[in-house]
């Protein structure tokens, strides 16, 4: 079979994914304090991670939306599912459109399913597509969710991208129209306040920040470009602790993605609001570097180690996470007020 550009992009986007990977993500985690807590009266086994949505997840995290649509991809993403399947917690697909281009890829996608027959699995499709398109991608993958991505900045530098960018008639339709909840998800440029209020009227109760610092597609773009002339777009939007600011005390179910590089970040993305928090590079840098036994034995200590974070801070779940004690740094405190947003 002869690769179409379409297929090929998706090799290229893990080749700069992990080319691009940084340990030391910049999404704004250095500027939250949680304060330690001597007498934190608490035991491991009284910590309860269940995150406090109607999805029935055990974990407080899940496997963002990677890959799919070529044979290697479709590898990583056999790999993925197993790694979900073995792990308990959900997983999200990558964009399936180009499989709803070329069925040929449908297999591509679908194997997350095939390793993972029990899991909750997240289809995903671009906000360009229409309710129909959606229906398909739920069905290709007999997905609980659909995350329905929106994706501006990287269609803007991509050499091949879309030049339209109006969604809000798609959203609305897609969210009265399909069956199973759908989250609106953004991939790396993060929100403010007045779109996921939007969203809101639109009729989304469920939005994943996807704020910058982690995977950056205005970056991998700009290097497909052959003059690489949108360099500038590096620090390009939100990052994901101004967004989960610019989040806090809307009525909708909030996930946490972009930057994610260590439980600690988990947990204070929670503790600034986020329902569950989303990882995809991390994930996908340890699968290409140690292989999948390595990173299956990596996620399961990051998980236990959530665990006893919440009892060194003096908290047994997610409601009493809230309320423990955290400052925000200089940098994060101005964009709050300056925003005029609630305070933590």
């Amino acid at each position: 079979m002869t690769q179409s550009q379409q297929s090929h992009r998706k090799d290229e986007h893990v080749f700069l994914a992990e080319k691009y990977f940084k340990a030391d993500a910049n999404a704004g985690f250095d500027q939250i304090r949680l304060l330690h807590r001597a007498l934190p009266e608490t035991a491991l086994a009284d910590v309860d991670l269940t995150p406090p949505l109607p999805f029935g997840w055990r974990w407080p995290i899940y496997i963002n939306a990677m890959t799919g649509g070529s044979p290697q991809t479709g590898k990583l993403n056999a790999q993925l599912g197993q790694l979900a399947n073995a792990l308990g917690v959900a997983i999200a697909s990558g964009s399936q459109s180009v499989a709803l281009h070329d069925p040929e890829l449908s297999s591509t996608f679908t194997t997350l399913r095939k390793h993972n027959p029990d899991g909750f699995l997240l289809a995903n499709i671009g906000a360009g597509h229409d309710v129909h398109a959606a229906k398909k991608a739920v069905t290709m993958l007999h997905a609980n969710a659909l995350e329905v991505h929106l994706n501006a900045a990287q269609e803007v530098v991509m050499p091949e991208g879309d030049r339209d960018f109006l969604w809000q008639d798609n959203i609305q339709a897609i969210a009265a129209g399909v069956s199973v909840p759908v989250v609106a998800k953004e991939v790396g440029n993060g929100f403010i306040r007045e779109d996921l209020q939007t969203l809101q009227q639109l009729g989304i109760r469920y939005v994943d920040l996807g704020g910058r610092g982690g995977t950056n597609f205005a970056v991998i773009e700009n290097a497909r470009r052959p003059q690489q002339d949108f360099a500038y777009m590096r620090d390009w939007g939100q990052t994901t602790t101004e967004s989960l600011l610019e989040a806090r005390g809307l009525p909708l179910t909030i996930l946490a993605t972009g930057g994610i590089r260590s439980p600690l970040d988990v947990v204070k993305a929670q503790r600034l609001g986020a329902h569950a928090v989303g990882i995809s590079g991390l994930v996908l840098h340890h699968l290409i570097q140690t292989g999948y036994a390595a990173t299956l034995a990596y996620f399961q200590e990051f998980l236990h180690q959530i665990r006893q974070l919440y009892a060194l801070l003096g908290v047994t779940n997610w409601q009493a996470l809230q309320t423990a004690p955290a400052l925000l740094g200089t940098k994060l405190e101005h964009y709050r007020r300056a925003r005029n947003l609630p305070a933590i």
